[in-house]
């Protein structure tokens, strides 16, 4: 059986930050998957799942609708571990290509004040399970402990 590459990432030494996480080729384009880690895995306390499926909703929305970016977003979603979440992207991109992007869609959620996009019962599969307040804190934090102080260290996967 062949081993995940992600499994192959040390998680002990990884730091938050915007990894590639692969490259694939889907016809004659290359679709690029980010990590957006927001946690140091097995180090700080995971992501609560009600601030992380509110982070999917309102980064989904907001990287939908980004002028400069929206046609290139295939997909926003959480990470099972709850430390990030995975970003694919049209286009063979390096993780410096959209610290800027992660910087409008972090402060977009921090600043998030209103309904939260798509939590209806008829457009949501577990419309209770959101917290809007831990969301704002989780994307405040992220900017302002990673993002808004990128290094090359929370660029590129440990090793």
């Amino acid at each position: 059986m062949k081993k995940i590459p992600s499994f192959n990432i040390d998680h002990e030494q990884l730091l938050p930050g915007i990894y590639v996480s692969r490259k694939d080729d889907v016809g004659t384009e290359t679709v690029t998957t980010f990590d957006i880690r927001m946690k140091a895995p097995n180090r700080e306390p995971a992501l609560h799942i009600g601030a992380l499926h509110t982070i999917e909703h309102l980064a989904a929305t907001y990287l939908r609708n980004d002028k400069e970016w929206a046609d290139r977003i295939i997909y926003w979603g959480p990470m099972g571990c709850l430390t990030g979440n995975y970003l694919i992207v049209r286009g063979n991109l390096e993780s410096k290509d959209i610290v800027e992007l992660m910087k409008r869609t972090f402060e977009f959620i921090a600043s998030f004040n209103s309904e939260i996009p798509g939590a209806a019962p008829r457009d949501c599969g577990n419309y209770l399970l959101h917290d809007l307040p831990m969301a704002r804190w989780e994307a405040r934090r992220f900017l302002d402990t990673t993002l808004n102080r990128i290094k090359e260290e929370n660029l590129r996967y440990p090793g």
